[in-house]
C-alpha cells in the first residue's frame, strides 16, 4: 500500500482581518465573494468536528471549501471549513482502492495510482478536489466505460450536524450513503472516502479541431452525433465550441478563433482507436489540429486542455433525453460568434455504463446527452450570463429531463431540476432527519 502523509500543520481559526484569512479564501473560482465570520482551517478529521460542533451551537450555517472550483454563489457570515490541508492518499493495490482526505485533488491521486498500474475515474482537470467531485456524482474522462465515479465509492467518512462523525457505507446505515453520494454537501463534511481505481495504464484519446468559421457547426454537430450513435462503451467523448479570447497568453493559431472540437478517449488498442475514428474523420473533414494518439493515462489532462489558472465564471447543464440535432445547433449559433460575450459549449455523449443503476443519489441515468455552458465573467455579468444560458437551454427544452449538479457553477439559488421528483423527496427526507436546521445551507439547498 501507498501511502501519502496529510501536510503538517494544526488547525486554525481565522476571522476578517487576521493574517492568512484571504489566502485561504482564495480558490479557482473568483467570480464569487465570501467572507465568512470565521474560517476553521482544518488539518484533520477532529478540527471538522470541532468546527460543525461550534457552528451547530451558535445556529451558523456552514460552507466546505477545498479547491473552490464549484462555488453556489456570493456568501457572507457563517462558517466556512477549509479542507484544503487534508491531503492524505492511501491507494491499496491489491483491493485496487484509494482513500483520499477531504482536501485531495484529482492530479495527485492519478499520480499515487500510476504508480501500481492503476488510474481513478477523474474528471477531465487535475485541479479538481475529489469530494466535490463525487458528492456530485463525478462525470469522467471514461464514463461511458465505468460509469459514475460515485458508481464506485467504497465507504465515506462525515460529519453530520450533530457533531457525530460517521463511517457510512452501503452495508452500514445504505440510506445515508446513497444520499451522500450525488446529493451534494447538504446532509455533512465529507472528511475522507474510498473510491475504486480502474487497471488502466494508458488510453488512446485526443480532440480534433475544426474551424467552426469554415464550415457550419450544424453540420460538424450532426457528423459527431451520428458518429456517436456507432461506437463502444469503451469510448467516450465530447464535443466543445467556443470563440478563444484574443489573448496574448494564447498560442497565435488560437487567437480570435472558432473551434469546434471533438475529444475522445478510448481504452482499446490505438489501432482499435485509428479504426473507430476514420469514419469521423472523413464526415469532419480537414481538422486545424489533430492530437489523437496512443497516451499514458497521466496525460489524460490533455485531451481537454481545461484552463489551469482561477477565474471567474459561470455555468450551468442540461441533461437531454436524447439529442434533436437542430435544437442543438440553435444552442451552439446563440453561444457561438454572434454573442455577446464568450460562451463554452459542450455536449457529453452519455449512455454505457452511466445508465446502469447503483445504490446512490445520482439522476437520471436514463439521459443520453448532457449539453454544458460555461461563461467567463470578465467584463460581463452573471444576470446576462444567465439570461444567455435560458435562451440556449430553451432551444433543447422539450428533450430535457434536468439538470447536472457537477456543472451548476453559480446559480445556488437555483435547485430546480437537478433532481427527478422521487430523488428529490428522498433526499429531503434525509435532510430532515440529518440536518433539521439546515446548518449545511451554503450549497444547492433543497430544504
Amino acid at each position: 500500500m501507498t501511502t501519502t502523509r496529510p501536510t503538517p500543520g494544526s488547525g486554525r481559526t481565522l476571522r476578517p482581518g487576521d493574517p492568512g484569512y484571504d489566502d485561504e479564501l482564495a480558490g479557482f473560482q473568483t467570480g464569487f465573494t465570501q467572507r465568512p465570520d470565521v474560517i476553521h482551517a482544518a488539518a484533520g478529521p477532529d478540527d471538522v468536528l470541532a468546527a460543525v460542533r461550534h457552528a451547530a451551537a451558535e445556529r451558523l450555517p456552514v460552507g466546505v471549501q477545498a479547491t473552490g472550483h464549484g462555488l453556489p454563489g456570493d456568501a457572507d457570515g457563517g462558517v466556512l471549513i477549509s479542507t484544503r490541508r487534508m491531503d492524505g492518499i492511501a491507494v491499496d493495490p491489491v483491493a485496487r482502492t484509494v482513500r483520499v482526505g477531504a482536501g485531495v485533488r484529482w492530479g495527485a491521486v492519478a499520480e499515487a495510482a500510476a504508480a501500481h498500474g492503476l488510474a481513478p475515474l477523474n474528471g477531465s482537470a487535475p485541479s479538481v478536489g475529489v469530494v466535490g467531485y463525487v458528492l456530485g456524482g463525478g462525470l469522467g474522462i471514461l464514463g461511458r466505460e465505468f460509469g459514475y465515479t460515485a458508481d464506485h465509492v467504497r465507504s465515506v467518512d462525515v460529519v453530520t450536524a450533530d457533531g457525530t462523525a460517521r463511517h457510512v457505507t452501503a452495508d452500514h446505515d445504505p440510506e445515508l450513503f446513497w444520499g451522500l453520494l450525488g446529493g451534494g454537501a447538504q446532509l455533512g463534511v465529507v472528511t475522507a472516502l474510498e473510491v475504486g481505481l480502474a487497471p488502466v495504464t494508458r488510453l488512446y484519446g485526443g480532440f480534433l479541431a475544426l474551424d467552426g468559421r469554415a464550415s457550419d457547426p450544424a453540420d460538424l454537430l450532426r457528423a459527431y452525433a451520428d458518429w456517436a450513435a456507432t461506437v463502444p462503451s469503451a469510448l467516450t467523448s465530447s464535443l466543445a465550441a467556443l470563440v478563444h479570447p484574443d489573448l496574448p497568453r494564447l498560442p497565435p493559431h488560437l487567437r480570435g478563433r472558432y473551434l469546434v472540437s471533438v475529444r475522445i478517449a478510448f481504452t482499446g488498442t490505438a489501432e482499435e482507436g485509428e479504426r473507430l475514428v476514420a469514419p469521423l474523420r472523413a464526415a469532419l473533414g480537414p481538422a486545424v489540429t489533430d492530437t489523437l494518439r496512443e497516451m499514458p493515462y497521466g496525460e489524460s489532462h490533455t485531451i481537454h486542455n481545461d484552463p489551469a489558472f482561477p477565474h471567474a465564471y459561470y455555468g450551468d447543464s442540461v441533461l437531454l433525453s436524447e439529442l434533436d440535432v437542430s435544437a442543438a445547433a440553435e444552442l451552439l449559433a446563440l453561444c457561438g460568434p454572434a454573442a455577446d460575450a464568450m460562451h463554452v459549449v459542450q455536449l457529453n455523449h452519455l449512455g454505457g455504463a452511466l445508465a446502469r443503476p447503483a445504490p446512490n443519489a445520482v439522476p437520471y441515468r436514463d439521459a443520453g446527452w448532457l449539453v454544458r455552458i460555461l461563461s467567463p465573467l470578465d467584463g460581463s455579468s452573471k444576470e446576462a450570463a444567465r439570461d444567455r444560458h435560458a435562451r440556449a437551454f430553451g432551444a433543447v427544452a422539450p428533450h430535457t429531463l434536468g439538470r447536472s449538479l457537477n456543472f451548476a457553477f453559480g446559480g445556488g439559488d437555483r435547485t430546480d431540476g437537478l433532481y427527478d421528483a422521487g430523488t428529490r423527496k428522498r433526499l429531503a427526507g434525509l435532510k430532515a432527519a440529518y440536518d433539521p436546521a439546515n446548518l449545511f445551507r451554503r450549497n444547492y439547498n433543497l430544504s
